[in-house]
């Protein structure tokens, strides 16, 4: 799991490549927390179009993750999520506390 961070004014543009499973969203959660610590944005932007795999622990991250902007002051926004990776977070309903979009960037 490799993320790539950008940084525009208070926004935070996170780019996911790889496996979002048990171990990369270790790695991931990792990640997240020190970019968010180092950007504090009110504005964070997932790009999961580089996840070829997503299972219940990338719910996790998106969780933390929209914790931690509430936290800010913020908010989330998912873009460009693969199909497979969309049919775990729709089980699981994330759409209706995360706006979710394709082709968005910061």
């Amino acid at each position: 799991m490799k993320i790539n961070a950008t940084t525009v004014d208070r926004n935070l543009l996170l780019e996911c490549r790889g496996e979002l499973d048990h171990s990369g969203a270790k790695e991931a959660m990792r990640e997240l927390d020190l970019a968010l610590d180092a950007a504090l944005p009110l504005r964070l932007v997932l790009d999961f179009s580089g996840i070829t795999f997503m299972d219940s622990s990338g719910i996790a991250l998106v969780l933390r993750a929209h914790h931690k902007m509430q936290l800010f002051g913020g908010n989330l926004v998912l873009c460009n999520v693969p199909s497979q990776a969309m049919r775990v977070l729709d089980a699981a309903g994330i759409s209706r506390i995360v706006t979710i979009r394709q082709e968005e960037r910061q």
